[in-house]
């Protein structure tokens, strides 16, 4: 990793807060550019503003001095305003390496609220309690995908915290016994959270649900960690969700113990990875095959540069994973180079 390149990480701030899809992608670039050039908002001269990215909502802006930085952050309230937007939007502002994923996705059992509520009735609710998180649909089951920052997830989780405790005693101990899962709420993406152990007659079993990113990322660099002796863990990807199985022999026994060390390595090592790592999309400018081909191996061919560095291509874009600084230059290599 190059001086400059940790440099400019120094450089960039993160916005999150910015009104998507009310007006054209560069006219709202302009906008931010204007409002963090100020004075009045400890602003200074901006050398990049990175608009639309792969989270909604979410700008990168890049300062020509890296005090400026320091300054923005100082002030206790950016408002965003323009005679172009019809009213304030309040913006928040984080150092670039202040989080690994500023976009985090959970999937939320509401099962346990069946006999009391609507379920649809009740995530309509949810929808209006948080409007910036994104909703997936309703699963039958009772679970539903929610996508959105480290706050907004943490208020919902609140608020549907506070309706269970007035449910009455039986629903709350619904699920409970050792035939299926208790339900709860599962957070799939920035705290990973461990399903009850699941029984049968010759396997002990315990199953974490993963982020996908931090998944692939162990796996390549530290696949140590998905191994134990005596234990059997494997992986099932769907989406952005990786559901890990960690098995061992039934019983009290050593066994048993191995799968529970293992379950407790593999879930403390993606918290530690989930504070130190970002992810970029790389999204291809054409769709067609020659565009896909030129930009995986420009990818290749930079990748030797940031070792650390993970990518996971698709058929639209590129996903780059590693440590902010990594990730930044090479995105940013990427964007050179393809110019």
């Amino acid at each position: 990793m190059a001086t400059g390149q940790a440099a400019r990480s120094t450089r960039t701030i993160v916005i999150a807060g910015v009104p998507a899809g009310l007006l054209q992608d560069d006219v709202m670039a302009d906008i931010l550019t204007i409002h963090f050039q100020m004075s009045r908002n400890n602003g200074g001269d901006v050398e990049e503003v990175t608009y639309p990215t792969r989270n909604k909502g979410v700008a990168y802006i890049t300062f020509e001095d890296p005090g400026v930085v320091e300054s923005v952050l100082k002030k206790d309230q950016h408002l965003l305003q323009d005679k172009r937007l019809a009213r304030l939007y309040p913006l928040a502002v984080s150092r670039y390496s202040q989080h690994a994923f500023l976009c985090v996705t959970s999937t939320l059992s509401v099962a346990v609220f069946r006999h009391r509520f609507v379920l649809e009735d009740l995530v309509e609710e949810m929808r209006k309690q948080s409007p910036d998180l994104n909703f997936g649909p309703l699963q039958p089951d009772g679970r539903i995908a929610v996508q959105g920052s480290f706050p907004a997830l943490r208020a919902l989780r609140e608020f549907l915290l506070s309706k269970a405790k007035s449910l009455p005693g039986e629903d709350k101990r619904e699920g409970q016994s050792h035939q299926r899962p208790r339900r709860k709420l599962q957070e799939h993406r920035g705290a990973v959270q461990m399903k009850n152990s699941t029984r049968d007659a010759q396997r002990e079993k315990q199953v974490l649900i993963l982020d996908t990113d931090i998944y692939h990322y162990m796996k390549f660099f530290y696949p140590k960690t998905l191994q134990a002796n005596d234990v059997v863990i494997s992986g099932v990807t769907e989406g952005d969700i990786t559901t890990v199985c960690i098995e061992g022999a039934a019983g009290r026994g050593a066994a048993a113990a191995r799968g529970l060390r293992a379950k407790k390595t593999i879930e403390d090592f993606c918290v530690e990875l989930q504070k130190s790592l970002r992810k970029e999309r790389i999204c291809f400018k054409e769709q067609s095959r020659e565009e896909r081909q030129r930009y995986r191996q420009l990818c290749e061919r930079l990748k030797p540069r940031y070792p650390a560095v993970l990518l996971s291509p698709c058929d639209t874009h590129i996903d780059v994973v590693g440590v902010p600084a990594d990730v930044l230059g090479f995105t940013e290599d990427v964007k050179r180079h393809s110019r």
